[in-house]
């Protein structure tokens, strides 16, 4: 069921700084930030040969990367982000394996304009999953 990683991404309380740290420090090509309120945060993309590192910072209070950020003030690890061909055969797999989808359980557009489902970090060891339908 699952594909390659498509991104790993990072909570970060600046994101100016950390665009400027991957990019000036570590040479990276950086994509510009992308605001996406659906999903509370302004993302900017890490691009590597083999895959993307998501930088993420909260989009408004209300924002999961805020609360994330508090317990987490330096940042930090938020989600591994994995490829699906169908998300939601993906979906229904995993939810009659027991696993929990947040939210309502129907896709969201992620930041590449394709479906996206998170899940629950409970039942992946402690880890956010996020599944991206490519």
């Amino acid at each position: 069921m699952l594909g390659r990683v498509n991104h790993i991404a990072i909570a970060v309380p600046d994101l100016a700084a950390a665009t400027a740290s991957y990019r000036d420090t570590l040479g990276a090509t950086v994509s510009a930030p992308q605001a996406l309120p659906e999903h509370g945060v302004t993302v900017v993309f890490v691009e590597l040969p083999n895959t993307k590192i998501e930088l993420l910072e909260p989009l408004g209070q209300a924002s999961p990367i805020a609360s994330f950020l508090e317990k987490n003030p330096a940042g930090g690890m938020h989600h591994i982000c994995y490829e699906v061909a169908d998300i939601l055969a993906a979906r229904d797999h995993l939810q009659k394996s027991g696993a929990r989808v947040l939210g309502s359980g129907e896709p969201k557009t992620g930041a590449h304009g394709k479906p996206v489902l998170f899940l629950h970090p409970k039942d992946f060891f402690g880890t956010l999953v996020e599944l991206e339908q490519v």
